[in-house]
């Protein structure tokens, strides 16, 4: 960072760095290059980040990562070939095929005869096998290793290495037994690192997976272009520019995301939003780049680029999220920070001071310094949480659930509350009439004529879902005489003229205003009343209570009528109550069996709402959360999250957009319905892409069941490290053994239970 010139940042696919210890040799390769000022390395992806100061230099970076011993793919290609094709498989089971001869000969010795003496010293045609094997499938692995000694990187390479040319020197200076050490070391910690390699390259071809969604092309209409074809072009999809014409047919992968302007279909967005029913689009529907066209014809006006679709920017954020490093990675980090050096240095004395103080044997006590080499590479153990955590991060991403960081899905295990807005996340977040209540010997159709006549002109919510219901009903339901001196009367509702009279549409409390007593006033036609007030008194049932009722269920109540005002005889006629209208936000389907299903798994479940008293009560108690708190405003919210978390850690869900300060608050923030949103993907520490709050229980599931997978890899790969650390300097045990468990068996282990987060689905 010189003299105030502007850092310059370089991303690099380095394929082969798939482990801690790559990284490792990786970095120290870079911090011999001036012109890097700091770097980022994601085994896990792959993925080198350099900041570089402001004089860059992108060749002398590459230059030292190649001479490290890894080749970075200009490319970027995040599948790689099959790991049990690779020249480091071909050359394990060419090794393998060699102990294996040797083995036979060794066990028989009638088939072992002596092929040549050297320097005095006799190699059998087993000698000679497990040489070979050791020449074939050391190689990789010295050459690493030898790559780590000029980095003084103290890696797994460099300690395999080391145990490798000890056995043999050994084998050399005394007798022929540690041949078969050294061939075991080769075939097993080979098999033990395409274990490992395998393990990272399911992580990467998921991600791979994501990223081929999209397809490579797209048909575009530029028929009305003054230079264009004459018909619809077929053109790669980094070409297509925003507000261009894409053609879809049916079966076909939408490339981009838009808004159809032509023809309709449903359309599968599993991929994306993890919606297991296709969805329905025509004119003015948002389209995601990645979703499937089942059986319509589609053209729809693109909205982003191909590196700014909705699927781009999943597929980046979780290549991105994997670099947060859980608690659990950052403890591990550390620690093997100390193991390695720690064992090393037993090994070390293990091998000398027995021999050297005590006079025991030589060779035995170093054959246990080796193993102790051995198990000082924490292969399984720095591989189990990271493998869990793109394990885990990719399988949300399949389906639906966007999660920013390892560190927010271990998170989301430990909350304790989740706590939700209600508008939009509980319910639809869409006002529609539940109600329709006449009085005075009017019909249904005559109020909701009325009332929109009255509200058609008002700009209000609960207008535009009295005039969209009624324009629903029969034709009755409009006024056909004109409607003229509209007013809209600031928080109480609205008037107008017709026909030549006033009408009002409003709260209560303006019919209040205008004179009427509605506790006095009484409605007589049972048969239009709630099923609840029936029958109570035999002249009717107050407006009041009516009303009443009607709150206490959540739901906002519109009166319609006329006032007072003058005939055309000088005289004043009555105003009239013509009928109620009730208004309400539906609750969303799954909302209860979610709340249900969430409490059933040990969480509280809290609704936090700027709705008042009787509507959050209302929708508490339909949907079952355990406590809820109204008339709550943004800031509130946030003091409410706080005030949850001062005991409890705290998962909070809402828009993403309005509610930001209280899911920044939270512990866990969740978006509801993120797809396509930039403000909430990028805000959320947790996007649910579809709208559907079904996904929560899932989210809870994963994370619960991938911190139990973590802890029981870390705990797992400690208990054999620890084990054999204690009995290897006790015991005699084979090295091909502690290979077996410390090792390859470990690595098998924590993949194979990593893999099982791929398996668990909504």
């Amino acid at each position: 960072m010189t003299d105030g010139t502007t850092d310059t940042v370089g991303q690099f696919h380095v394929p082969d760095m798939d482990c801690p210890s790559c990284a490792q040799t990786v970095g120290s390769a870079l911090d011999d290059v001036s012109s890097v000022a700091e770097y980022e390395l994601n085994p896990t992806t792959g993925q080198v980040s350099i900041t570089f100061d402001g004089s860059p230099s992108p060749e002398s970076a590459v230059d030292a990562i190649e001479r490290a011993g890894y080749t970075v793919d200009h490319d970027r290609e995040l599948r790689s070939e099959p790991v049990w094709r690779s020249s480091r498989a071909i050359k394990t089971g060419v090794s393998a095929v060699l102990a294996a001869l040797a083995l036979i000969g060794f066990v028989v010795p009638a088939f072992d005869a002596t092929l040549v003496t050297v320097a005095g010293q006799s190699f059998s045609v087993s000698d000679v096998l497990f040489l070979g094997s050791v020449a074939v499938g050391g190689e990789v692995i010295l050459s690493s290793g030898y790559r780590s000694l000029r980095t003084m990187s103290l890696d797994m390479d460099l300690l395999m290495s080391t145990a490798i040319l000890s056995a043999l020197l050994i084998t050399m200076l005394t007798s022929r037994e540690l041949y078969i050490e050294a061939a075991s070391l080769a075939v097993l910690f080979n098999v033990a690192e395409l274990l490992e390699r395998y393990s990272v390259d399911r992580a990467r071809n998921s991600l791979a997976e994501l990223l081929e969604l999209s397809p490579e092309t797209a048909v575009v209409d530029r028929t009305d272009q003054a230079a264009g074809p004459d018909e619809p072009t077929e053109v790669p999809v980094e070409e297509v520019e925003v507000g261009e014409t894409v053609i879809v047919e049916p079966g076909e992968k939408i490339p981009l995301d838009g808004v159809v302007v032509a023809g309709e279909s449903a359309v599968d967005q599993s991929p994306v939003t993890g919606e297991s029913v296709p969805v329905d689009k025509t004119d003015g529907d948002t389209v995601y780049a990645g979703t499937v066209n089942t059986n319509g014809y589609l053209e729809f006006e693109t909205t982003a680029t191909s590196e700014d679709s909705t699927i781009t920017r999943v597929i980046d954020l979780v290549e991105s999220a994997q670099e947060r490093q859980t608690d659990h990675e950052q403890f591990i980090e550390r620690f093997a920070g100390y193991y390695t050096p720690v064992v090393v240095i037993a090994a070390l004395l293990v091998s000398a001071v027995p021999p050297l103080a005590f006079g025991q044997a030589t060779v035995p006590w170093l054959v246990r310094g080796i193993e102790l080499l051995v198990i000082a590479c924490p292969c399984a153990f720095v591989i189990s949480t990271p493998v869990t955590v793109v394990s885990g991060l990719t399988s949300a991403a399949n389906n639906g659930v966007l999660v920013k960081g390892g560190d927010h899905l271990e998170a989301m295990g430990a909350v304790d509350v989740v706590a939700f807005d209600k508008t939009g996340t509980l319910t639809e977040g869409e006002l529609d009439v539940t109600d329709v209540v006449p009085f005075n010997g009017h019909t249904e159709s005559d109020v909701l004529r009325c009332a929109r006549g009255v509200e058609r002109r008002s700009e209000h919510p609960i207008a535009a879902a009295i005039t969209a219901h009624a324009a629903t009903e029969p034709a009755g339901t409009d006024h056909g005489e004109g409607i003229a001196a509209f007013e809209t009367l600031t928080g109480r509702g609205v008037r107008a003229d017709i026909g030549g009279h006033t009408h009002y549409a409003g709260a209560p409390t303006l019919f209040e205003e205008l004179g009427f007593d509605l506790e006095r006033i009484r409605a007589i036609d049972a048969d239009a009343l709630p099923a609840e007030l029936h029958g109570e008194r035999a002249d009717g049932v107050a407006i009041e209570d009516i009303v009443a009722h009607l709150q206490a269920e959540g739901k906002t109540v519109v009166l319609v009528g006329t006032s007072e005002q003058p005939t055309a005889d000088g005289e004043t006629s009555d105003g009239e109550l013509e009928g109620l209208i009730a208004v309400a936000d539906t609750v969303r389907p799954g909302a209860a069996e979610t709340v249900r299903t969430l409490s059933e798994r040990g969480l509280h479940t809290v609704m936090l709402t700027g709705d008042n008293e009787g509507t959050a009560r209302a929708v508490a108690e339909t949907i079952g959360v355990d406590d809820y708190r109204a008339g709550l405003l943004p800031e509130e919210k946030v003091d409410a999250v706080e005030a949850l978390r001062t005991s409890d850690s705290v998962a909070m869900i809402g828009d993403g957009i309005n509610d930001a300060p209280a899911l920044a608050t939270a512990d866990v923030g969740i978006a509801m319905g993120a797809a396509g949103s930039d403000t909430a993907i990028e805000t959320a520490d947790v996007a649910l892409l579809g709208d559907d709050i079904d996904r929560l229980p899932y989210l809870a599931a994963l994370a619960d069941r991938g911190s139990s997978v973590i802890k029981q890899n870390i705990y797992a790969s400690l208990a054999v490290k620890a084990v054999l650390a204690v009995l290897i300097p006790v015991f005699f045990i084979p090295v091909y053994l502690v290979i077996l468990l410390g090792d390859v068996g470990m690595t098998l282990l924590v993949t194979g239970n990593a893999m099982r987060l791929s398996r668990l689905t909504p």
